[in-house]
């Protein structure tokens, strides 16, 4: 099982990246997939999850109208567009595979820093 993301890097505020979690080695679209976000001293929090393609989403608040998740279960891939970045958005950003048949079955990516700085 592997999960790899990409897209992190140093962006100024209200600026735009877009991060992407390729995978293999397990069934994609039997997995809800959810970014997660860990910044220096905090708790990894939820940033957003989508249960399957063009299905239901979840944000958190703080992210709410600036990033969007999508998926494309025929590339295994699962993504994010991040808009209107703030300093606050700083962090370590993992993806997540849930199995959908079985919640205890879990995958995480190595993560991807995003910086936001001027």
């Amino acid at each position: 099982v592997q999960l790899v993301e990409s897209g992190g890097g140093l962006v100024q505020p209200g600026g735009s990246l877009r991060l992407s979690c390729a995978t293999s080695g397990f069934t994609f679209s039997m997995y809800i997939m959810s970014w997660f976000r860990q910044a220096p001293g905090k708790e990894r929090e939820l940033v957003a999850t989508i249960i399957s393609a063009g299905g239901s989403t979840n944000y958190a608040d703080s992210v709410k109208g600036r990033f969007t998740i999508s998926r494309d279960n025929a590339k295994n891939t699962m993504y994010m567009q991040m808009n209107n970045l703030k300093p606050e958005d700083t962090a370590v950003y993992y993806c997540n595979a849930k199995d959908r048949r079985n919640f205890g079955r879990l995958y995480w990516g190595q993560g991807t820093q995003v910086t936001v700085s001027s």
